[in-house]
């Protein structure tokens, strides 16, 4: 673990795993939630964590590399699902890279459990994981210039929505009509670090 300073009063704290970094979070938000840690905002990604609005920066990261952060179970927290119809113009690529049909994804990404890990690209965007490595598939050789609002994506290790139309490389094997980001909505992102989400088939494959 190395413990980096950012301006004035932020951390960024560097791990080496995706799992790390979900389990330091835990183990911060566990902290501030006992009055153990004062900090304005505690933002995971994929193997670092940022605390913002650090009183002191300097001691906080000496105290947070003497000693080894446990790996707790992430506390529990909220349960999202969303419909999905496995219609996306990569699934029989996913099902080649898998070595299975078209339906078999589908059915193993319905299947699974997933978990934010970490928030990013655009509002309402979450990095999901829960697939096991086996089922790691790589970005597109050429990215899209205009992927729909909807499209649910593999990419890597991960699983995400994209909340609006944009760019984007990832291999779409599916899309659903949820509303991954809202202004008119408390809060606006469906999805935040730690919810679980479930996918739903309601058609396609």
């Amino acid at each position: 673990m190395r413990a980096l300073p950012v301006g004035d009063d932020a951390l960024l704290v560097e791990v080496s795993s995706d799992e790390e970094a979900q389990a330091l979070h835990a183990e911060l938000q566990r902290r501030r939630a006992q009055g153990l840690l004062v900090v304005r905002e505690i933002v995971p990604a994929a193997r670092t964590v940022l605390l913002d609005g650090v009183e002191a920066p300097a001691r906080l990261a000496s105290e947070l590399t003497a000693v080894e952060v446990p790996s707790a179970a992430p506390p529990a927290a909220d349960s999202v699902d969303i419909p999905v119809r496995y219609d996306g113009p990569d699934l029989a690529d996913v099902a080649s890279h898998w070595g299975v049909g078209a339906a078999e994804v589908a059915r193993i990404h319905a299947a699974t459990e997933f978990r934010v890990a970490f928030c990013g690209f655009a509002p309402g965007f979450g990095y999901l994981t829960g697939l096991p490595p086996r089922y790691d598939v790589p970005r597109r050789a050429t990215p899209r210039t205009a992927v729909p609002a909807g499209a649910v994506a593999l990419a890597g290790p991960y699983t995400g929505v994209y909340p609006r139309a944009s760019p984007g490389g990832w291999q779409l094997i599916g899309s659903t009509d949820t509303v991954l980001w809202d202004h008119a909505r408390v809060p606006a992102a469906l999805l935040s670090p730690g919810t679980r989400v479930r996918f739903v088939a309601v058609g396609g494959a």
